[in-house]
């Protein structure tokens, strides 16, 4: 089982955090400009670091993530510098912690918004997109939900036991049978990201976590985030690397 990382806040601090780190992993890496991505990627030298993916993310004015309620411009200038051979992270998102005021100024927006978040996904060559963990036809209406077998994309839930009461078995069963070697858990949080105060995992929380991973076959798990690690969350990560 591959463990990985998303970092949201690429500071000194948080990619230091990279030093702990002795084992394979891949690093999801946000950047508001596929140029500032590649200066910060320039300066990582882990070789444990096998690959790191670009995770695009718009000015919190713009709506911070991708919706069909995102800023059109932000969409367009963020994805259209994208190269087909970069792989990429899309964070798809409601935009209601960032700039809720988007869902009426983009409302006029929505279905080309969507019709182009679509055609991304389903022409890059290697994207991946971080989902909502509910599996609901709403959300592939708002364009939240990917079927990878018709977008090939690998499909990352994010089920993060500190934040919500969910079976998680169930829900890796659910994305191990609909998506099969395409999917991809997102565990958390053992750091707090936009919202400032999530709920972190315990140890045995993250313990429990990874054990019905490995139990389910889920073959790579991103921790949000980098930037929480420590040497008690690292003690328990490296019993299923």
């Amino acid at each position: 089982m591959i463990i990985s990382f998303f970092e949201e806040y690429p500071t000194k601090e948080n990619l230091n955090k990279l030093n702990l780190i002795k084992f394979p992993t891949k690093l999801y890496l946000a950047a508001p400009s596929l140029k500032k991505f590649k200066e910060t990627t320039s300066k990582i030298k882990n070789k444990k670091i096998k690959e790191i993916i670009y995770w695009p993310v718009l000015e919190r004015k713009e709506g911070y993530w991708y919706s069909p309620f995102s800023k059109r411009a932000a969409l367009k200038r963020t994805l259209d510098e994208i190269p087909l051979n970069q792989s990429v992270m899309i964070d798809l998102e409601l935009p209601t912690s960032q700039n809720p005021k988007l869902y009426y100024t983009q409302f006029i927006n929505f279905f080309r918004n969507r019709r182009l978040i679509r055609k991304f996904i389903k022409n890059h060559k290697k994207v991946y997109t971080a989902e909502y963990f509910p599996i609901k036809k709403w959300l592939k209406f708002l364009a939240l939900n990917f079927d990878s077998k018709k977008y090939n994309n690998k499909v990352i839930k994010m089920l993060y036991t500190s934040m919500w009461p969910f079976s998680l078995e169930n829900h890796l069963k659910q994305g191990k049978d609909l998506f099969k070697n395409n999917y991809i858990a997102g565990f958390g949080v053992i750091a707090t990201g936009e919202g400032g105060n999530e709920t972190c995992l315990t140890t045995k929380q993250l313990e429990n976590d990874l054990t019905l991973a490995q139990k389910n076959k889920v073959k790579e798990i991103i921790i949000f985030r980098l930037g929480g690690l420590n040497k008690n969350y690292l003690k328990i990560i490296s019993k299923f690397v």
